[in-house]
């Protein structure tokens, strides 16, 4: 039987709420076999609807049970109301009222982790972006915004801890069981609301705002995990220093509370004065956290923060505006980091980030604007494209006016729409009032998909001293949109001089923003003594693809002398790319692979210049992934990719064996461990020259790993020699250290997530029966997303070369596991299906077999909504 197609919805669509909620009371009855919510609310007709007599449209999921509902104190009788699928409906309402219903749910079956549900035997919520709806009937829409107030009551002794969102502002006991209530003043959309109660403990520090006054803030985790939430508390505090000192935004409540919760499937929620985040964000550790963890903590803990104003005084309108509240808080939290760590290299991940997976994202089945048009399932459109691009977007805007003018916008943004549900559109509108920048054409980017092309070229008249560049820009057709418009793309441009320095160009800066609006301009630069060689897109001043018909030689001269960190890296990054395409190109055809000197001398010159810093170092030699050069093929040949990646990285190790052995001994450290920037930096370089030492595959270097693993004072050290045994040519060492680690570390959930991903990411032969034997481990739960995410989530993203085996049993494995989730976790089960949707990225052999699992699922069985829509648009390209 043909399943039915979900309801699409469209932006063009949008209508105002009929109805608006002035005060929402909620009574949580906390219970182990059912919960009951009773619901309050003062409802009364929005003036801006223009309906007549509209009826009341509550949104409510099929599993909700309701007892009870009624209008101004008179109970509805079942022919008063209508419920159908998740919707119900009362058609007879008076223009203002009390609307009492009560609900009952059973949180501890809620697998989707979506509303109320239990995670290790506690309370929590995840309401963003339609979870309300499994809690109560309630117009669950951002656009409906209430001043709420919440009571949660529980058995003492199981429940001592009892939040919700804004202050505490009273509590009582009547035998064994207590309660607490919780006022909110300010208003708020349901997918803000936020609830958790369990046996927690916590850790309190205060923050004295700009305005003198003091706030108090609270970190809840398990007792076990107590020791963890130091680095979340100080990131909190320096967040909130920033937001003041940046953009002039003072928190608003008396309290503000974080809650580390083990299942979760987002990394975190801004709920207003309580965030909820996965134990990942917000847990650290030297033991127990390598260095990118601390980093991303620090990054969620600011992103979350940030959304206080960037998404709760002013949130979204309705959810095609999702990347208002995003895209804005992604670029608040990547400036902060820059901030507080290295910006180069801040840059350099968060555009490495951009071009292996939103750029696969925008060249795949589901790619859209970073303002969609229409969807099914809403939960589909939390993405790499909101999100990230969604902060290009605004860098952009902020590359266009400057800091001084952005910040003026933002203000006036603030100002204008504090307590309002609005859009994009708003968004622009205040940075062009506040600018005077007209930025019309500009808004292509949030209703245009795909990934713009830029093709350059440049010319140099000795005889006038000028140097001309060419721009020519284009889009990919997407499956929403056959014919792009130009967009306005801001092209920061350097030029180099002969010796390495900048000329001083024409607005008497060594930078210079290009408005590059038409398919095809040419710009004019003057008083250039000799030939230069272009800096092209500064610091990545746009999310597009560049072309430039730049020679090695050029690529190594902007490698030594640019001034543009970015640009130093991405030359690095074009050169090694250029060469393996090459080489991928003879491995096909069979000839005998040889690494070009130039690459080798590219390489010898970074080790060489002590000038560089070390951060810089490390990313400048490593080699691009294999997830961006199979991003760069036309046809995906997973084989050649990992052979040719394998024998540019093995020949670099023989090649400079005794640098990256120097390289190693400088960069060991007796101090103790520290998460700062220059640690990081020094331990980032020393795994590199041990990765590399490895690949040698010499037995001497193996005791370096082994070394380093027993000598390690901090789990960066430790999980690097574990990664690179594991994934080295010495199998009987990497199965007894996986032993060790996990026996050292077995009650550390997140420690073990992390054993997990090393082993499902391993690129020796026989991945996938290691993966289904751990699928049976203890360590292992499948109703965990953090645990899904390590083990299958790493196999079938991390691990090409076993996941695209050519007899199609990683295909077969992530189907199955799809399937599994559909009915368990919806969210969790969507987001797995990616590396099944890029299948006519790959020859047809694998198209075939990729294909055959995709009709598989759609043959399985009723499919959620969430899983549906990505399914269905992956097989219609």
């Amino acid at each position: 039987m043909t399943q039915p197609q979900p309801n699409e919805i469209y932006l063009k669509d949008y209508q105002v709420p009929a109805y608006l909620i002035e005060t929402t009371a909620l009574r949580f009855e906390l219970g182990e076999e059912v919960t009951r919510v009773i619901a309050d609310l003062k409802v009364s007709r929005n003036p801006e609807c223009q309906q007549s007599k509209p009826g009341l449209q509550l949104d409510g999921h099929p599993d909700l049970v309701l007892e009870e509902l009624s209008v101004d104190g008179r109970c509805l009788s079942a022919e008063e109301y209508q419920r159908d699928g998740e919707q119900l409906i009362i058609a007879d309402v008076p223009a203002s009222f009390e609307l009492h219903c009560v609900t009952v749910i059973e949180p501890q079956n809620n697998t989707a982790l979506e509303g109320l549900y239990k995670s290790d035997g506690m309370f929590c919520t995840q309401c963003e972006a339609e979870g309300f709806r499994r809690i109560t009937f309630y117009p669950d829409r951002p656009d409906v915004m209430s001043v709420f107030e919440t009571t949660v009551v529980a058995d003492k002794a199981a429940y001592p801890v009892l939040l919700s969102n804004g202050n505490a502002v009273e509590r009582g006991e009547e035998g064994d069981v207590h309660w607490v209530r919780w006022q909110d003043p300010f208003p708020k959309p349901a997918y803000l609301f936020a609830l958790v109660a369990g046996d927690l403990k916590y850790i309190e520090d205060s923050f004295t705002t700009m305005s003198g006054r003091e706030v108090k803030l609270q970190i809840f985790a398990e007792a076990k995990d107590l020791d963890k939430l130091d680095y979340g508390m100080a990131s909190l505090k320096k967040s909130m220093r920033w937001d003041e000192e940046v953009y002039g935004r003072e928190y608003d409540l008396d309290i503000f509370m974080v809650v580390a919760v083990d299942f979760f499937n987002m990394g975190a929620m801004e709920n207003k004065g309580l965030n909820i985040f996965n134990t990942s964000c917000v847990l650290a550790h030297p033991a127990t956290t390598v260095d990118a963890g601390f980093q991303r903590v620090e990054a969620v803990v600011a992103h979350e923060y940030f959304h206080n104003w960037s998404g709760n005084r002013v949130t979204c309108r309705d959810w095609f505006q999702l990347s208002l509240k995003e895209g804005f808080t992604v670029f608040r939290d990547s400036e902060f980091s820059a901030d507080m760590n290295s910006r180069t290299v801040k840059r350099v991940e968060d555009v490495s980030l951009l071009r292996t997976a939103q750029f696969a994202e925008d060249a795949g089945p589901m790619a859209h604007p970073v303002r969609p048009a229409s969807f099914i399932e809403i939960s589909n459109f939390y993405t790499l494209t909101v999100y990230e691009k969604g902060c290009e977007v605004v860098r952009m805007i902020h590359t266009l006016l400057g800091a001084e003018e952005f910040r003026k916008g933002s203000d006036l943004y603030f100002d204008r729409h504090d307590g309002q549900a609005v859009t994009t559109d708003d968004f622009v509108k205040a940075m062009e009032d506040a600018s005077g920048r007209d930025l019309t054409q500009f808004r292509r980017w949030y209703s245009q998909a795909g990934t713009p092309v830029i093709e350059a070229s440049g010319s140099y008249d000795a005889a006038a001293k000028r140097f001309s560049l060419t721009l020519r820009q284009s889009c990919p057709a997407t499956p929403d949109m056959a014919e792009k418009q130009p967009f306005h793309i801001p092209v920061a441009v350097g030029l180099l001089t002969p010796q390495g320095q900048d000329y001083l160009l024409g607005n008497g800066a060594t930078t210079q923003v290009l408005d590059f609006t038409e398919a095809e301009q040419v710009f004019h630069f003057d008083n250039i003594d000799a030939a230069p060689v272009p800096s092209l897109l500064r610091s990545f001043s746009a999310p597009v693809k560049l072309s430039y018909p730049y020679s090695r030689e050029e690529r190594m001269f902007l490698m030594q002398h640019d001034s543009d960190g970015f640009n130093r890296w991405d030359a690095s990054q074009q050169l090694a790319v250029e060469i393996m395409q090459g080489l991928i190109e003879d491995h096909q055809a069979g000839k005998e692979l040889q690494v070009p000197e130039q690459l080798i001398t590219a390489y010898r010159t970074v080790l060489g210049d002590d000038s560089l810093d070390k951060a810089m170092v490390s990313k400048i030699l490593t080699l691009p992934s294999q997830a961006y050069l199979s991003e760069l093929a036309e046809v995906i040949d997973v084989e050649a990719i990992h052979a040719v990646r394998k024998f540019v990285r093995n020949s670099l190790a023989n090649t400079l064996e005794s640098l990256w052995q120097d390289v190693y001994q400088a960069n060991l450290s007796d101090e103790a461990y520290s998460p700062d920037a220059d640690s990081i930096a020094r331990r980032s370089l020393k795994n590199l020259a041990l990765a590399y030492l490895l690949a040698t595959a010499k037995d001497e270097y193996l005791q370096f790993a082994l070394r380093q693993y027993d000598a390690a004072d901090n789990m960066t050290d430790q999980q690097a020699s574990l990664t690179l045994v594991a994934h080295s040519e010495f199998t009987d060492a990497a199965d007894e250290l996986l032993d060790r680690f996990y026996a050292a570390w077995k009650d550390e959930a997140l420690v073990v997530n992390q054993w997990l991903s090393v082993q499902a990411s391993a690129p020796a032969e026989g991945a996938l029966k290691r993966v289904e034997a751990l699928l049976e481990h203890p360590a292992y739960d499948a109703k965990n997303p953090n645990k899904i995410r390590s083990l299958v989530g790493a196999f079938c993203g991390q691990n090409p070369v076993n996941f695209h085996h050519q007899d199609g049993s990683g295909y077969a494995f992530l189907a199955d596991q799809i399937i599994m989730l559909n009915k368990q976790n919806p969210q969790i089960a969507s987001r797995l299906l990616g590396p099944l949707t890029r299948w006519k990225k790959y020859a047809p052999a694998r198209q075939q077999q990729m294909r055959a699992e995709l009709e598989r699922i759609k043959a399985s069985g009723e499919l959620s909504k969430d899983v549906f829509e990505v399914l269905t648009k992956s097989l219609a390209v």
